[in-house]
């Protein structure tokens, strides 16, 4: 009786650990697109605040927010599309639409001012939302979410990325490069 509930004991922890391996074995590390968005110009989004500079126009120059539908709310002529535009493709939307009877040749400059959030969650300190500056890694991005914990897998993560319009999620390197609105997540290690 002993002897068969120990065999039985036996069987189930190598099925859960075989089925714990199984789901390791058919996780995937990031498609080439994931990692090609990282050397990519810079794509709007919602959470961007830009600095729009007119030449000579001190009322249109000013700080605008990409609202949550993606547009910015410009004097004279509205609601502006700019999500996934670059800040120079902007520029050339926002001249255009102020050359149609406001402006004759509007000069206009667009820079960002402040990049939407990214977000750690897991096995950190501090999880949570952090402000984004270009060239981050995950691993400042673990610094500032007050570093791993005790329980922490130190060598990979998954990153949540927009590519494309699609969302994507990846295994990465703790020394890959982030962008702008990603979702950082730090796994418990297994032993």
């Amino acid at each position: 009786m002993i002897r068969s509930k120990l065999k039985l004991t036996l069987i189930a922890a190598c099925a859960a650990f075989a089925t714990a391996l199984s789901g390791c074995a058919s996780y995937q590390p990031a498609p080439r697109a994931f990692h090609e968005a990282t050397i990519q110009p810079y794509r709007l989004d919602s959470g961007d605040r830009l600095r729009v500079t007119v030449f000579e126009q001190t009322g249109l120059t000013g700080t605008y927010s990409v609202d949550q539908a993606g547009y910015i709310s410009f004097p004279l002529v509205g609601a502006i599309a700019a999500r996934g535009k670059t800040a120079q493709e902007l520029e050339g939307i926002v001249a255009g639409e102020l050359k149609k009877g406001f402006l004759r040749d509007p000069d206009v400059s667009i820079e960002i001012d402040q990049y939407r959030s990214f977000f750690i969650l897991g096995e950190v300190g501090q999880p949570g939302q952090y402000a984004y500056v270009p060239g981050m890694t995950v691993q400042n991005a673990i610094a500032i979410a007050g570093g791993f914990t005790s329980r922490a897998n130190q060598k990979t993560t998954d990153i949540t990325r927009k590519i494309n319009g699609k969302i994507m999620t990846g295994k990465v390197s703790i020394s890959s490069p982030i962008l702008a609105g990603d979702t950082i997540y730090i796994h418990e290690r297994l032993f």
